[in-house]
């Protein structure tokens, strides 16, 4: 399919179809390979994923250019003072063969490390020529305006979770408002949304897969869209978008809201590896 884009603050293009590689395991070079056959062109991995050394191989093996692949990565939660977050975006840039990234995202807030530090870390990397542009992931409204009052170089992303069952107007209202670009992480909830009755029907009348429902609707509301899979089947099917969904159809799903998450929930274990925050 031919993948809209949004413009960062760098100038650089962001394909609004990427691959998630959250828990690829043993698969995420296959799935690597799958997508890069399939056209796509925007890789998403974090080192809390542990699957960096893995996408940097397949990258490499590819015959794609690095230049023609847009790569993004994140630092860890207990990673946000100035010195470790240097160290992790050198570390991971060293795991995926790679002198640069596209993009680099705080993945959790943490409120036990300055947020201004933490930015002020990120801006040095820009400045390093290390990242093209720099984001936040898994931020409230409230914690990504105050990161946009105190850094130095502009935020260009927030990844959070969105998909038909868990929509965050305000969020999604305060990033249009502050022209930060909003990607969906779990934009499929998991697969929990497949079992939705109008997802199904809406998957029956366009004669698709729930999954192709779901992005098509993404996209359609302007949103960045991330889905994961460890089948390469389903990986280049993801893709397969070229077909537009009615307007009271993308209403229907739009009226699905359950404020419901699959992974930001109100509270988390901060010991576990993903956050990885010791008391």
């Amino acid at each position: 399919m031919t993948v809209p884009t949004k413009t960062l603050p760098s100038g650089a293009e962001l394909p609004a179809l990427g691959l998630g590689t959250y828990d690829l395991g043993d698969q995420t070079a296959e799935s690597v390979r799958a997508a890069l056959d399939a056209g796509y062109a925007h890789i998403d991995t974090a080192e809390g994923y542990r699957n960096e050394a893995a996408i940097g191989d397949a990258l490499a093996a590819s015959d794609v250019d690095r230049d023609d692949v847009f790569l993004t990565s994140k630092v860890l939660a207990k990673n946000l003072n100035y010195e470790s977050v240097i160290e992790s975006c050198e570390a991971s840039l060293d795991r995926l063969g790679t002198d640069y990234l596209d993009l680099y995202l705080v993945h959790w807030p943490n409120p036990a490390i300055s947020l201004r530090e933490t930015l002020r870390a990120m801006a040095e990397l820009r400045d390093r020529g290390l990242v093209r542009d720099v984001g936040v992931s898994n931020f409230s409204a409230y914690q990504l305006s105050c990161a946009h009052h105190v850094s130095d170089v502009p935020i260009a992303v927030n990844q959070i979770e969105y998909h038909p069952w868990f929509q965050r107007p305000d969020l999604v209202d305060y990033c249009r408002e502050s022209d930060t670009v909003i990607e969906a992480a779990a934009p499929l909830a998991r697969t929990d949304v497949f079992g939705d009755e109008v997802v199904a029907e809406l998957a029956e009348k366009y004669d698709t897969h729930p999954a192709q429902v779901v992005l098509r609707w993404a996209l359609d509301n302007g949103v960045v869209a991330l889905p994961r899979s460890s089948t390469p089947d389903n990986v280049r099917a993801n893709a397969d978008l070229d077909w537009e969904l009615d307007p009271a159809d993308r209403r229907r799903l739009d009226e699905r809201d359950r404020d419901e998450p699959v992974y930001d929930t109100p509270a988390r274990d901060w010991t576990d590896d993903v956050y990885g925050i010791e008391q």
